[in-house]
């Protein structure tokens, strides 16, 4: 099987690139960012380009001839609204549109839980209605209808909503925490810890595109939540990465309605590499139902939160000398702390002299 990646240069694309090509199967990486290929399984084809651009996805597609495509490329929500819109919508209809006119079997769609919005019922079922926060959240709703319109076109196409998914390569905001457990700093959460925030191994969620590339249309041909079954409330799992790192790091709760709005005024300032869908929805409770997934594909996740966050956490440690210098907006660089690297001078005891 031949896959086409769109947006496979980043985090989740290397993952898939390595998980399927362990199965027999070859990619092909499409993506704004050039392809490093030392990251990827030998004879993985990187192409340069913007699924945006018409012209160019339809020649990729044509030459490299994908029996299938898991369309990953997405708008961040740190990223303009115009481009989130032009990306995460624009382009979609665009991949789905090429995919119907190359005969391709099928279109994996990488959606999001932030189609939820910020939901008063728990668990999530893929029933719920949705209601976008922000661009973001908006424009994965409206490539999510280009999707069902494309299916009642008669095109197969499976749509995943994860949870936030982490594991090794992971960065951006995770690579804030871990510098920060690794440094002993306390670890302040948005509000007691007390939540539920479910996560997702990456490593899970290669298994459900894989299923969904793989399975017969007539199964996979839906709406599926992805998500770690790890129910925890967030200070016991966070805590579990602090105990693992024994650097000294442990979380501290923090009032909720006095943290947001100084995040958001940072943010404003563009002092801060925190967005709102982060710091406005990690005290509240965050969870789907994974019951329809594993019923229908027969998917099981096989790690916890607390276990994504320490393959996170000892994958930073192992790599983080080829970190130094490299910061960005995408989840497979390190993101420039900002004033956040204040706070962590004030939240990081100072070391005994030996």
């Amino acid at each position: 099987m031949r896959v086409f990646l769109t947006g496979g240069a980043g985090f989740l694309g290397f993952h898939v690139a390595n998980y399927l090509a362990e199965r027999g199967h070859e990619s092909i990486v499409y993506d704004l960012e050039p392809m490093i290929p030392s990251d990827f399984p030998e004879g993985t084809r990187g192409i340069v380009g913007d699924v945006r651009d018409h012209q160019a996805l339809d020649e990729a597609i044509s030459e490299t001839k994908p029996d299938v495509i898991m369309h990953g490329a997405a708008a961040l929500p740190l990223w303009k609204p115009a481009d989130i819109f032009s990306t995460n919508v624009d382009g979609t209809r665009i991949v789905l549109r090429l995919a119907k006119k190359h005969d391709i079997d099928g279109v994996v769609f990488i959606s999001s839980t932030a189609v939820y919005g910020v939901p008063k019922k728990h668990p999530l079922e893929e029933t719920d209605p949705v209601v976008g926060v922000g661009p973001y959240g908006e424009s994965k709703i409206q490539a999510e209808e280009a999707c069902v319109k494309a299916r009642a076109d008669g095109l197969c196409v499976p749509i995943i909503r994860p949870k936030t998914f982490i594991g090794t390569g992971r960065l951006g905001v995770f690579q804030i925490l871990c510098d920060w457990v690794e440094s002993g700093t306390r670890i302040p959460l948005i509000g007691d810890g007390s939540n539920t925030y479910q996560l997702l191994d990456v490593e899970d969620l290669c298994e459900s595109i894989y299923l969904c590339l793989v399975g017969p249309s007539e199964k996979v041909n839906d709406t599926y939540n992805v998500g770690s079954d790890d129910l925890r409330p967030v200070k016991e799992y966070v805590g579990q990465l602090c105990d693992y790192a024994k650097t000294g790091s442990r979380i501290m709760g923090t009032p909720a309605g006095l943290v947001i709005p100084a995040l958001m005024a940072l943010e404003a300032l563009h002092l801060s590499p925190l967005y709102k869908w982060v710091y406005g929805t990690a005290h509240t409770d965050s969870w789907v139902s994974t019951d329809k997934i594993k019923r229908e594909l027969g998917w099981e996740p096989k790690f916890s939160n607390g276990d994504a966050l320490i393959r996170c956490y000892q994958w930073y440690l192992d790599h983080k000398h080829e970190l130094h210098g490299a910061t960005g907006v995408t989840h497979r660089v390190a993101w420039h702390q900002g004033a956040l690297g204040v706070v962590k001078k004030v939240l990081t005891p100072k070391r005994k002299p030996s």
